[in-house]
């Protein structure tokens, strides 16, 4: 179990304290085991621990993700953790996924506008922002080699067998808000999502021993 040394913004912190990693069941644990065993063996070879997220669209889950697994590794202060994202397409970060975040505590910044604007997120004032948008997960921005790929969406977890330069291929798939848009339930099912993603890392990197 790792000891925490959180500089989070204090809204971040508090809904941190208040997540219930007690309620994942032993067969989602068993889900999870994959990434903690990646994140473990490149903390105890003091190397790099680069996470891709990778969704369909690169629009929600694989943000969602990208963001917390970041935030979590800042709270558990696990040292050079890289959290990236990507779709088998780009299309753009959905607002109610950035909303959700804004909700949450985040510090949210426009950087660009269009069809697929570019969003600074922080999540403590001292640490480096996570760029937010939507690209291919092969893109420039992301790693090339000696990474773990984290299938968020079983569309893209079928449809992509094998991802180029990835050390691990993990599928952790999570059901999609998408479903609930433009419905009177569409804020309550994305921060609901967006509780179980962080609560899932949460616990992952909580078994990571420093």
């Amino acid at each position: 179990m790792t000891t925490t040394q959180s500089t989070l913004f204090t809204e971040i912190d508090n809904l941190i304290k208040r997540l219930k990693p007690e309620t994942i069941s032993a067969e989602r644990k068993t889900v999870l085991q994959p990434l903690i065993d990646f994140i473990q063996l490149k903390v105890s070879n003091k190397e790099a621990i680069r996470i891709n997220f990778i969704c369909t669209h690169n629009s929600r889950r694989s943000h969602l993700s990208q963001v917390w697994a970041q935030t979590m590794a800042h709270y558990f202060n696990i040292k050079n953790v890289f959290c990236y994202s990507g779709g088998t397409e780009a299309t753009a970060l959905f607002p109610m996924a950035a909303k959700t975040l804004e909700n949450s505590g985040f510090t949210i910044k426009t950087l660009s506008e269009g069809k697929n604007p570019v969003y600074s997120i922080k999540y403590a004032d001292n640490a480096h922002p996570i760029i937010g948008f939507s690209k291919t997960l092969d893109d420039d921005f992301n790693p090339k080699s000696e990474f773990a790929a984290i299938m968020t969406c079983s569309q893209a977890d079928g449809g992509c067998p094998f991802i180029a330069g990835a050390e691990k291929r993990i599928p952790i798939t999570f059901e999609d808000p998408k479903a609930f848009d433009n419905t009177p339930q569409q804020a309550e099912k994305y921060n609901e999502r967006s509780l179980q993603i962080a609560t899932e890392l949460f616990y992952v990197f909580s078994q990571v021993n420093l």
